[in-house]
């Protein structure tokens, strides 16, 4: 049996919680740029970059860097959004990264935790945060209730959705809530088994409106043209990019997929 991981992502966000992490008291303005519109109009692979040093599947990623170094290379690389952990269990994330980076980037961003508690959605506000995650299967199983009161909150705040879901099921009970963004995560987070075909089952029978960013296991150009071809709009990468000696001309070789 896989370790329930989900069950350990809610308890590591309650942990975090306890701890003050999102006691936050700065009040950041979010991007003037518009991600959205990022994705309807660039001609070249969209991305959705993330700056994480640690995974629960890879553990460590990366040795502790600038974060707002690694964001400027991603962001000059032709990145059109990023993605920053403020989880500090298990991600090495914390606000305070995020926090950095927004006071020195335009693009928009999205603030990358386990969200369960509406006082994470105060802060996604405080930091800047453009876009903040919704996880489906947190919901679905049962760990979280009302879907849609946690999402008007994050639009009362001004902050956009990302649903983050894994199965067909899942991605019906999206499409039933308003969020601004769906998120097909190609891992599974019950056994962290990545398979990028994920995306493609989702979406065989599903022709839908809203913009989908394939997320996980993304490592190459043809990755990316393989994810496009299943109806991917937008595709999120972290550690592939994390990994590389050059992020910046790992970034442009994926941008460049198409």
């Amino acid at each position: 049996m896989a370790e329930n991981i989900l069950r350990k992502l809610v308890n590591n966000s309650q942990m975090a919680i306890n701890d003050g992490v999102y006691e936050i008291d700065v009040n950041l303005q979010k991007s003037t740029r518009n991600f959205l519109n990022a994705i309807r109009t660039n001609p070249h692979a969209t991305l959705l970059t993330e700056v994480k040093f640690s995974s629960p599947s890879l553990g460590k990623i990366r040795t502790m860097t600038d974060p707002v170094s690694i964001a400027n290379q991603m962001i000059a690389g032709g990145s059109k959004a990023l993605s920053v952990l403020t989880q500090p269990h298990l991600f090495h994330g914390l606000p305070e990264y995020f926090m950095k980076i927004r006071e020195a980037v335009d693009v928009p961003m999205l603030m990358k935790d386990i969200m369960i508690d509406k006082i994470q959605i105060d802060a996604a506000k405080k930091i800047g945060a453009d876009y903040m995650l919704v996880i489906q299967s947190l919901y679905d199983q049962k760990f979280l209730s009302d879907i849609d009161d946690f999402i008007d909150y994050g639009h009362r705040q001004g902050l956009q959705i990302l649903l983050e879901v894994h199965t067909k099921q899942e991605l019906n009970s999206a499409l039933e809530t308003k969020a601004d963004l769906i998120g097909i995560n190609n891992r599974n987070l019950d056994t962290l088994e990545i398979d990028l075909k994920t995306t493609k089952d989702i979406l065989s029978e599903n022709k839908q409106s809203r913009p989908v960013i394939s997320e996980s296991g993304i490592n190459t150009p043809e990755d990316i043209q393989y994810l496009k071809k299943c109806g991917a709009d937008a595709f999120l990468i972290g550690s592939s990019i994390m990994q590389s000696d050059n992020i910046e001309e790992q970034v442009k070789k994926l941008v460049n997929a198409y």
